[in-house]
């Protein structure tokens, strides 16, 4: 009899362009067993360094409208002019294998898998001001101004919905917020939701005094 429950838990991470939720998605990964990152589907170009079906399944806008006809997606949206989806198959098959899932999403599929996944946590990674998130982008060097601004000008709008989700990171110390991405994942797998009454039942109620 397993203490902690045969399906896994649901991470949704969101943040504005710039505020570093995947490098801690990423990196939290590298040493957490058992978490596993859900690729999403995008319309985009892949970046330099990206490899398709790791960093996302790149796809043409084709494709995933007709993914999208078909329901696949438990989320989808258009972000900066290109279509991003989230596959349903992925994310139920990595759970009910008992494996948690930690998704790297935008504020308005991180609202839509919420309507569906009540029970998922929600963190919301911000920078420690508008400031610092401006120069990130501009430090990355892989958009031109114009995109920078439209970006910065998303960001405002997305930061208004931090109220939303279940835990706020202020990544201003890489390593101090990814302690703190780290610490919500492990609270959640000792959470007492986890564990399997059975388990308590037969492991002590049931014991008698020898």
């Amino acid at each position: 009899m397993q203490a902690k429950k045969s399906r896994g838990s649901l991470f949704i991470v969101s943040a504005p362009s710039g505020a570093g939720k995947t490098t801690l998605c990423t990196n939290v990964l590298s040493f957490m067993p058992d978490l596993h990152f859900s690729v999403s589907y995008t319309t985009r170009q892949t970046r330099p360094g990206e490899i398709n079906d790791r960093d996302y399944t790149f796809i043409s806008r084709e494709d995933f409208k007709s993914m999208t006809e078909k329901g696949e997606f438990v989320e989808w949206a258009e972000v900066h002019g290109e279509l991003y989806g989230t596959s349903r198959d992925r994310i139920e098959t990595l759970m009910d294998s008992g494996r948690d899932v930690i998704l790297d999403i935008d504020t308005q599929g991180a609202l839509q898998i919420k309507e569906q996944y009540r029970e998922g946590i929600y963190i919301f990674v911000l920078p420690p001001s508008f400031g610092v998130l401006k120069t990130r982008l501009e430090k990355r060097m892989t958009d031109s101004r114009e995109e920078i601004n439209k970006r910065l000008r998303t960001a405002l709008s997305e930061i208004n919905t931090y109220a939303q989700y279940d835990y706020v990171i202020i990544n201003d110390i890489f390593e101090d917020a990814l302690k703190e991405l780290a610490s919500i994942i492990i609270a959640q797998r000792v959470s007492v939701k986890k564990i399997n009454p059975l388990w308590i039942q037969e492991s002590f109620s049931n014991q008698e005094e020898k």
